[in-house]
């Protein structure tokens, strides 16, 4: 997303009802303003294209990485896409060391190095707000918050592009599309060669994470169509689409 690609009102008024947004339509887009005269714009991800083949991995979070050895095949990829919390120190073995983008949302936010770029999705206009402090903290005024990522390697992802997830990938099943859910369907525009590793539930059905222990038993998969997510990741697998490296 950019000043020159804003979404629509249509686009606006679907994305705010994810999280009850109350802000109107002429607020969001001040805004936006705001966060674009404060990150550096950045130029269009190149498209796939016949004469360069750039390979990619999106590595998930699943418990399922646990054991898995897939550090070193990870690795090997161009492109290495981790989600939210995904962390990799004292993890390499399963799930490698390399990070080239980082997607999450303020409430999944880590520290990035200074090299790694960040993949923002925003679910309500207070995210955006965040943004900014996140990406220079002195100019906001807050002294204790520490900037996440470099200004110059932010992007942000168009609300209509969940919306399109959520409509045509999913059939709108579930309340909206889970961010890993989202990278993989961003990753087949952005690369030749897609990669998918930790996604999946537990053997009881739970989202669990390979850095932690699962305190929630009955968490499920939240209000994201999980299962859904997972056959469809799957399906693309077996027509040869994208590598689904299923673990466990």
């Amino acid at each position: 997303m950019s000043l020159k690609h804003k979404p629509s009102e249509e686009d606006f008024n679907w994305w705010k009802l994810l999280q009850r947004d109350k802000q109107n339509f002429t607020v969001y887009n001040k805004t936006l303003e705001s966060v674009f005269q404060t990150i550096t714009p950045i130029a269009d991800v190149e498209e796939p294209r016949p004469d360069r083949c750039r390979s990619c991995a999106v590595v998930g979070n699943s418990g399922n990485l646990r054991g898995s050895h897939y550090g070193p095949m990870i690795d090997a990829h161009d492109i290495v896409i981790r989600i939210n919390r995904g962390r990799t120190k004292g993890y390499e073995t399963d799930v490698g060391s390399k990070t080239t983008y980082h997607v999450m949302y303020p409430e999944s936010a880590a520290r990035l190095e200074n090299t790694t770029s960040l993949l923002f999705f925003p679910f309500k206009t207070s995210d955006f707000l965040w943004l900014l402090k996140a990406s220079n903290p002195r100019q906001n005024g807050t002294r204790n918050s520490k900037m996440i990522a470099n200004k110059d390697l932010m992007m942000i992802l168009h609300p209509a592009f969940m919306k399109y997830v959520h409509e045509v990938w999913l059939r709108r099943k579930g309340a909206y599309p889970s961010t890993g859910f989202l990278t993989v369907v961003l990753s087949l525009l952005m690369c030749d060669e897609v990669s998918v590793f930790g996604f999946g539930a537990d053997s009881d059905g739970n989202w669990s994470h390979y850095f932690e222990i699962l305190r929630n038993k009955k968490i499920k998969t939240g209000g994201h169509p999980g299962q859904e997510e997972y056959k469809m990741i799957d399906k693309l697998h077996k027509r040869k689409k994208i590598y689904f490296f299923k673990g466990w």
